[in-house]
């Protein structure tokens, strides 16, 4: 048995955010509705570097998060596809959407009347902001939401900051948070029977995140100062230029600072007044890290990762995206799989579940679907029959 097996969810979201959420309840068996616009369905459908995926609505960016979801093309703004919607929502466990706060209501879709059809209903809202508020109605991209969060203020260096994450890092936690919420609703709906709503903004789900550079500031009244890649905690600790390449040292304990310095053979270091403890490492940073690549730069990076973690001095190579991927440990772990779409498209690598679960794991059991490949197996099992499906096809309900 899977841990959600048997939880029905409606997913009405597009893009990242919400897909991501529902992405990591469907690898843990839920049964995942993915209930899109006929037209063209989600935007992340077109979204990706393979041209030939986009016009097939198969893009890359939609491929990487959709396994395992059924796929029902549904025009609620018909009042025939909100009666589809109601009927499912009568079968249904959890709804998940990340439209603006206002379009289910608009819609006359929203919880209440939702929770009138199923009271044990769980109801999960995305958005950049919230549903209330002062900003509740701007629109929020990942981008905007890392500007106004403070995101981009920690990073980057003196030369370029203010710096955005390489990935849309908001919208992905907020899928997370949104994930780890629903699990917590349906475990109280378990003890007490009741449904609730659920309100995710991207704003807050990435601040916690930043909770050590925040603490500095609202404790200890330090902003945060533009580092590049070195580690505002503690020194030396960041990145180093090797002999044929660079290398990450986390030398983070006063006890790894000295084994360290034995290793590139610079003890004296060690003893020196502005290097000796934590804190005056931390002002002298500059002047300590020419010291050690002077010694690095004459051996490689892997030369040094071994020499380094044998002595228990956090160290790695800097890798690129594709050797981060097929690197040994990431193929014993299995965090990628190997998923056969169709004989159109072939195969491809996609992530599962990250977390390991012992006696219930997560598995990848079918590929992202076709636009509207479950829409008549869905509307069977709702009673409605072939030529039912053939005249809402007719009228752009599905």
């Amino acid at each position: 048995m899977r841990a959600l097996a048997g939880i029905r969810v409606l997913d009405l979201t597009n893009v990242l955010s919400g897909p991501f959420c529902t992405l990591q309840l469907s690898l843990l068996g839920a049964d995942v509705i993915k209930i899109e616009n006929p037209k063209d369905g989600d935007l992340a459908r077109k979204l990706g570097n393979v041209g030939r995926l986009n016009q097939q609505l198969m893009g890359t960016s939609f491929l990487a998060q959709n396994s395992n979801k059924k796929s029902l093309t549904l025009n609620l703004k018909s009042e025939e596809g909100r009666a589809i919607f109601k009927a499912l929502v009568a079968t249904a466990d959890v709804v998940v959407e990340n439209f603006r706060p206002d379009v289910m209501a608009r819609l006359g879709l929203g919880y209440p009347v939702l929770a009138e059809i199923n009271p044990r209903l769980v109801y999960c809202g995305i958005s950049g902001f919230g549903q209330t508020g002062p900003d509740a109605d701007k629109p929020a991209y990942d981008q905007i939401i890392q500007g106004l969060s403070g995101v981009m203020d920690t990073n980057g260096d003196e030369r370029l900051h203010p710096l955005r994450c390489g990935f849309p890092v908001c919208d992905t936690v907020a899928g997370l948070y949104a994930a780890f919420a629903i699990l917590a609703a349906l475990y109280h709906r378990e003890r007490t029977g009741k449904g609730q709503t659920i309100d995710v903004a991207l704003v807050d789900s990435i601040m916690p995140l930043l909770g050590w550079v925040a603490a500095n500031l609202l404790i200890g009244g330090q902003p945060p100062v533009p580092m590049g890649n070195d580690n505002f905690t503690a020194a030396p600790s960041g990145t180093f230029a090797t002999k044929d390449g660079h290398i990450n040292i986390a030398a983070n304990k006063q006890e790894q600072w000295e084994a360290l310095a034995e290793v590139l053979g610079v003890e004296p270091l060690a003893r020196d007044p502005r290097f000796r403890e934590r804190d005056e490492r931390k002002k002298n940073r500059r002047a300590l890290t020419p010291l050690l690549e002077k010694k690095l730069k004459k051996r490689t990076t892997a030369e040094w990762v071994l020499a380094l973690n044998a002595r228990g001095v956090p160290s790695g190579a800097i890798l690129s995206l594709e050797e981060a991927l097929d690197q040994p440990q990431i193929r014993h772990r299995g965090t990628l799989r190997t998923v056969r779409l169709d004989d159109d498209i072939g195969e491809v690598r996609l992530f599962g579940l990250a977390a390991h679960l012992d006696g219930t794991p997560g598995e990848i059991t079918s590929p992202p679907p076709r636009l509207g490949a479950h829409t008549e197996g869905i509307l069977a099992a709702l009673g409605y029959t072939p030529a039912d499906a053939d005249a809402l096809r007719e009228k752009g309900v599905i």
